[in-house]
């Protein structure tokens, strides 16, 4: 079965990751460029999970992030999901009066939201001396939505409020449902994007089941802003043209059902092949996202290919993260002006992809640095 969506042609005007490179989209761009690994041996102490070496955000606490108030009982994956979102709106001009209010919304993709507290919680309620002796203010944190409703509550997001649960394609599906929020009036002005943490929790249950050597695991959060394209406030701000999306579904191949996806996706976007300028793969999908990017594309020598296997496995913020990597490498090189980029994501059973068309980089203005 297939889904197809109907563009509407929003554009991306800012956006910001918490990454294992830094925080903020120039400690992204600057680690992406200089591709630098970056795994790291674990504390046990700390990381009592299996792993002995993760890419963690460097030495990323929520309070250490956001101040202590109102972040003691707030779990990582929420800790980076607020974080990111406040740097985007501090780091652009009038970020906060653009992006925040009544007619702003906000998406985010997610795997499961925090593993670690759902089974922490659990835990408690089982092993405590009564079942229900366990702390209700670390409650919220085991449902999903918890990270995006904190991020509304601290940055005054009164629009939609959104969670996706589509693990590497989830930032994909945010990207799409906030398209649609724009388009049907909801939202003047859409956050979209997707986070992971890294836990012992995490840790446990990616090997479970897996065959195989394990990946190193990583982690952070990417998030876009999302605007009208026929905005007069967006001229001159706008990085990239969301020209399509497209999801598709699988039982034992994903090659088949990623290659239709692609051609929708390009055919929806009228981009010929030889257009391409960088493609984003989620390159944790083996042989089959191989097979049908080569079968739709052939020969993609001279596209740019970021390498996002120097942060990990960021899983639910994968797809994201390749969205930030492309804009991140259009940042620094003027030939993308005017030229597309392709993103695909793979996840068990479900198959995604997105084309941007990348603005001119003489046409985006600079943003406040701190």
């Amino acid at each position: 079965m297939n889904t197809t969506t109907v563009a509407s042609n929003p554009v991306i005007t800012a956006w910001s990751a918490v990454s294992p490179f830094g925080i903020g989209r120039d400690a992204f761009v600057d680690g992406l460029h200089a591709g630098q690994v970056m795994n790291r041996a674990l504390d046990k102490q700390q990381w009592a999970g299996p792993d002995t070496e993760a890419c963690l955000v460097p030495d990323f606490t929520a309070a250490g992030a956001l101040g202590k108030k109102g972040t003691r009982s707030m779990d990582r994956a929420t800790g980076l999901a607020v974080a990111t979102v406040g740097r985007m709106l501090d780091d652009q001009p009038r970020g906060r009066e653009i992006a925040t209010g009544d007619h702003a919304a906000l998406v985010l993709g997610t795997t499961t939201g925090s593993a670690q507290s759902m089974m922490d919680f659990t835990r408690d309620s089982i092993t405590g001396e009564k079942p229900f002796f366990v702390d209700p203010a670390r409650f919220p944190n085991t449902v999903m939505n918890c990270a995006a409703g904190q991020c509304a509550i601290w940055h005054k997001l009164r629009g939609p409020n959104a969670t996706v649960a589509g693990g590497r394609v989830a930032g994909l599906h945010a990207l799409n449902y906030a398209r649609r929020l724009l388009t049907s009036g909801r939202a003047n002005t859409a956050l979209c994007g997707a986070v992971e943490e890294y836990s012992a929790a995490r840790s446990w249950l990616d090997r479970t089941g897996r065959q195989g050597e394990a990946p190193v695991l990583g982690e952070g959060c990417a998030m876009l802003q999302v605007e009208h394209a026929d905005d007069e406030s967006v001229a001159g701000r706008a990085l990239a043209e969301v020209l399509a999306v497209e999801f598709g579904a699988y039982t034992d191949d994903c090659a088949p059902a990623l290659a239709a996806c692609v051609r929708r996706a390009l055919e929806r976007a009228g981009t010929p092949v030889g257009d391409l300028w960088a493609l984003a793969p989620c390159g944790t999908a083996g042989s089959g996202e191989r097979d049908a990017l080569r079968e739709v594309l052939g020969d993609t020598v001279g596209v740019r290919t970021p390498d996002l296997t120097v942060i990990g496995d960021t899983a639910g913020a994968a797809s994201a993260m390749q969205v930030a990597a492309i804009l991140a490498l259009a940042e620094r090189d003027p030939s993308s002006a005017g030229r597309t980029a392709l993103i695909t994501a793979v996840d068990e059973g479900v198959v995604g992809c997105a084309v941007l068309r990348l603005a001119h980089p003489g046409a985006i203005p600079r943003q406040d640095r701190r």
